[in-house]
C-alpha cells in the first residue's frame, strides 16, 4: 500500500468527523437549542446510554482541541448530564446522560436515520458502511499500536492488528 493512501483515509477521517460536528450544529439551530454545541452534542451521541469515567469518554471520543472535563461541567449545569462520584473511590467521577441529555440524544439519532434513508436512496449500502467502519477500527488499531497504545477507541483490547470482517460482510 501506498502511504498517501494512509494518509489521505486519515484526512478523510478527520473530515469526515468535522463535517459531522457540522452537521450535529445545524441540527441543534433547527431545534433552537442555544445552550449546548455541536461538541457537547458529541459527548451526549458518545455517552449514549452508559455510564462511564471522563477517561473512559475521552477514549471513546474524538475531542482534540476541547477540554473534556470543561464541557462536562458545562452539560452538566445545563442538565444534559448527570455526574455521580464513585461507590468505591471517591476520586472517580461517573457520568450519564440525564433525562434532558437522552431526549436530545434521540432527537439526534433520529434525524441521523433520516440522513442515512437519503444515503440509501443515493446508492449507499448498509453493506458499504460495514466497510468502511470495518477499515477505520484497522487504521485505527495500526495508528494505536504504532504508538505505543494497546486500547482502541471504544476501550477494547487490541487482540490483532486487522479485525475480524462484520457479519454483513462476511456474508
Amino acid at each position: 500500500m501506498e502511504d498517501s493512501g494512509f494518509l489521505e483515509a486519515v484526512v478523510l477521517a478527520e473530515r469526515l468527523h468535522r463535517q459531522f460536528l457540522e452537521f450535529l450544529q445545524r441540527e441543534l439551530d433547527v431545534l433552537q437549542l442555544r445552550d449546548i454545541n455541536n461538541v457537547r452534542a458529541m459527548i451526549i451521541l458518545n455517552i449514549g446510554d452508559a455510564e462511564m469515567t471522563a477517561s473512559e469518554l475521552l477514549l471513546r471520543g474524538c475531542y482534540l482541541g476541547s477540554n473534556v472535563s470543561y464541557n462536562l461541567r458545562k452539560l452538566t449545569e445545563t442538565g444534559y448530564v448527570l455526574q455521580v462520584r464513585g461507590a468505591h473511590d471517591k476520586r472517580v467521577v461517573m457520568v450519564r446522560n440525564s433525562l434532558k441529555g437522552a431526549q436530545l440524544r434521540s432527537v439526534l439519532n433520529e434525524r441521523v436515520v433520516q440522513r442515512l434513508d437519503v444515503l440509501a436512496e443515493a446508492g449507499l449500502k448498509a453493506d458499504d458502511i460495514a466497510a468502511a467502519r470495518w477499515s477505520l477500527r484497522g487504521l485505527q488499531q495500526f495508528c494505536a499500536l504504532a504508538a505505543g497504545s494497546r486500547g482502541s477507541s471504544q476501550g477494547d483490547e487490541v487482540d490483532t492488528l486487522r479485525p475480524e470482517p462484520p457479519a454483513e460482510m462476511a456474508a
